[in-house]
């Protein structure tokens, strides 16, 4: 089963993930924090659920809080979707993440495969205004 939605070939490098319940961060940008539901995630980058609005290039501070320990990042905001959220790109990741980082993904990765684990498809952008 596919997990895209799409007529048009995708530039994206990397696979998303849609995200489970559990996956949360604290995000940091221009002085201000918040926690946001990850709606999904890659090796490449996440896209937090937020009313709040950034602009496309602003730095953000990721921590997320999950279960397989601390994950912490630099990110800079690829993607905006009013009222929805923040689509982040990856700009350094520490190097004692990188193996909790490809953990959580791994998780991800196979309760997305389980028939019984919390899930949204996840469209691709052209898919959504197409409805």
């Amino acid at each position: 089963m596919s997990l895209f939605v799409s007529s048009v070939p995708s530039r994206r490098r990397t696979i998303r993930l849609p995200a489970t319940w559990d996956v949360w961060v604290y995000w940091e940008c221009g002085g201000l924090g918040d926690v946001s539901h990850v709606r999904d995630l890659s090796t490449g980058g996440i896209f937090i659920e937020t009313p709040r609005r950034r602009s496309k290039g602003d730095l953000v501070e990721v921590h997320f809080l999950v279960p397989e320990g601390q994950i912490s990042l630099d990110g800079i905001v690829a993607q905006t979707e009013a009222a929805k959220g923040l689509g982040l790109k990856y700009r350094a990741v520490a190097a004692k993440a990188i193996s909790n980082l490809t953990s959580l993904l791994d998780r991800v990765r196979s309760e997305s495969n389980t028939q019984f684990a919390p899930r949204r498809l996840v469209y691709e952008s052209v898919a959504d205004s197409s409805r």
